[in-house]
C-alpha cells in the first residue's frame, strides 16, 4: 500500500511540474506560421477557449500519437498528460484504429487496456466496438475528440467520429472537437459516396477528398443530421487560429503506421484505390503509399523494384517477401486533384483483368461505377467528367459548415 501510495504522489508531483511549464508555454505553442504571415494555433493549444468548460465536469477523450500539443522548443506534451496536469478530472481514453498510440495494423484488433504512463483505462474503438457503449460513457460530462485527420473518406477517424457524436448524443454527452489542420485540405475531389455503399470506410455522402478538417466534419455530421435516427449532439468545436485552408501544413507526427511522411499523405486519396486490388501500394516497405507495384507487372514499364517484408503497422504486408516489380512516387510533384492514371495503367498492364478488382475497391470507390467505368475502358478526363455534378452539390452543401478561409 506504501509502495502505491509513494507511486501516486510521483506521478502527480511529475504531472504538476509538467502543468507549471505547460501553464507558461499556454497559446504560445506553434512554429507553424500560415501562408499570411500569422502563427498557426491548434484547437488543443487555445486552452483559454475550452478549459473552463472543463473544470469540474468528468471527461473522456478520444485520442492518439496525435494528440499532442507542441512548443516552440521542440518539446511536446499529450492532451491527456496537460489536462490532468491542471487537475481535469479526465476518466477514460478512447482509443481508434492503430490504438492510443498508433503502432497497430490497418485493420488489426485493438484491445482495451490500461493506460502505463497515466493508469486511465483505455477503451478501444476499432473492430467490434466501433460505437461506445452506454455503459463505456457512463457518468462523463464531455468527450473530447483531438485526433489528427488527413482530409481522405477511407480514412477511418471520422467514422470514428461518427459514432462517437452518435453515442454521446444518445446518451445526453456533450462533445467538443479540438480542431486540426486538414493536410489536403487545398481540394475536394472523387466519387461521392452512395448510401448503398456506406462501411467504416466510407460513411456519408462526401468525395473521396472531401476538403474539411474535423472540427467542419463534425459540424457537417451534425446539420445534415447523419447520424442514426437524426440525433444530435451538443457540439463545441475549437477552432484554430491563423489558419486558411491553402496554408502548407507539414505534420510533426505520423498520423498512423503506413503515412509516414507528407508525401504519402498526399499522394494517399490516390494510390489507396489499390487497396482494392492485387497491387501493393507499399505497405511492407519504408515508402509506404509513395510507390506502387506488383509481381506481375511488366518490369520494362515497373523498373522501380521492392520487396515488402512485416515492419512496424504492416505484420502481414502485400506480397510479403516477393520482389515487385514498380513505380517510384516519392519525388511526384505535389497533387491538387485525384490521379487516377496510375490505377487505370495498372489494371491494363494485369494479366489477370477478372481478378484486378476485389469486394474492397467498391467500399473504397463509393459506387460501383468506377470500377466498371475502368472496366470498359474510360480515360482519367472522361472519368472526372461523371463526378462533377455530385461535386458541385457537395461544395454547395458543404460551405454552410466551413469554418476557415481559402
Amino acid at each position: 500500500m506504501r509502495l502505491i501510495l509513494l507511486k501516486n504522489t510521483f506521478l502527480f508531483l511529475v504531472l504538476g511540474l509538467i502543468g507549471c511549464m505547460d501553464q507558461q508555454a499556454q497559446n504560445t505553442y506553434s512554429d507553424s506560421v500560415s501562408d499570411k504571415g500569422s502563427k498557426l494555433y491548434l484547437g488543443a493549444e487555445r486552452m483559454n477557449e475550452y478549459l473552463p468548460l472543463l473544470n469540474g465536469k468528468k471527461i473522456g477523450v478520444v485520442a492518439n500519437q496525435t494528440t499532442v500539443l507542441y512548443r516552440n522548443n521542440g518539446s511536446n506534451i499529450h492532451l491527456v498528460d496537460s489536462l490532468l496536469s491542471r487537475g481535469i478530472q479526465l476518466q477514460k481514453v478512447f482509443a481508434p484504429e492503430h490504438g492510443f498510440r498508433g503502432e497497430a495494423d490497418a485493420g488489426e484488433l485493438v484491445k482495451d487496456g490500461v493506460d502505463t504512463q497515466t493508469g486511465l483505462p483505455i477503451v478501444s474503438l476499432y473492430g467490434k466496438n466501433k460505437k461506445p457503449s452506454a455503459e463505456q460513457l457512463q457518468g462523463l460530462d464531455w468527450v473530447i475528440f483531438d485526433i489528427q485527420d488527413v482530409g481522405a473518406r477511407f480514412y477511418t477517424y471520422i467514422s470514428t467520429l461518427h459514432y462517437v457524436m452518435e453515442a454521446c448524443a444518445e446518451q445526453g454527452i456533450a462533445v467538443m472537437v479540438l480542431d486540426r489542420p486538414n493536410p489536403n485540405g487545398h481540394y475536394v475531389d472523387g466519387p461521392v459516396l452512395e448510401v448503398a455503399n456506406q462501411s467504416f470506410v466510407g460513411m456519408h455522402p462526401v468525395p473521396v477528398v472531401h476538403g474539411m478538417t474535423v472540427g467542419e466534419y463534425a459540424q457537417m455530421i451534425n446539420g445534415q443530421k447523419w447520424l442514426k435516427n437524426e440525433v444530435q449532439p451538443e457540439l463545441k468545436v475549437i477552432q484554430m487560429q491563423g489558419y486558411s485552408k491553402g496554408m502548407l501544413y507539414s505534420l510533426p507526427i505520423r498520423p498512423s503506421p503506413n503515412l509516414p511522411n507528407d508525401q504519402s499523405i498526399n499522394l494517399y486519396p490516390s494510390l489507396c484505390f489499390f487497396e482494392g486490388t492485387p497491387v501493393s501500394a507499399g505497405r511492407g516497405t519504408e515508402t509506404q503509399f509513395q510507390v506502387f507495384g506488383a509481381p506481375f507487372l511488366p518490369e520494362d514499364r515497373y523498373s522501380y523494384g521492392f520487396t515488402p517484408v512485416a515492419n512496424t503497422g504492416a505484420k502481414y504486408p502485400k506480397f510479403k517477401n516477393e520482389a515487385c516489380s514498380g513505380i517510384d512516387l516519392r519525388d511526384y510533384p505535389k497533387l491538387d486533384q485525384l490521379n487516377l492514371k496510375w490505377l487505370i495503367q495498372a489494371y491494363q498492364d494485369s494479366p489477370d483483368k477478372d481478378k484486378f478488382f476485389n469486394n474492397f475497391f467498391v467500399k473504397l470507390a463509393g459506387t460501383d461505377q468506377l470500377q466498371q467505368q475502368i472496366k470498359d475502358g474510360w480515360s482519367q478526363e472522361q472519368i472526372r467528367e461523371s463526378w462533377q455534378a455530385g461535386l458541385s452539390a457537395y461544395r454547395e452543401m458543404s460551405s454552410a459548415y466551413r469554418l476557415y478561409p481559402d
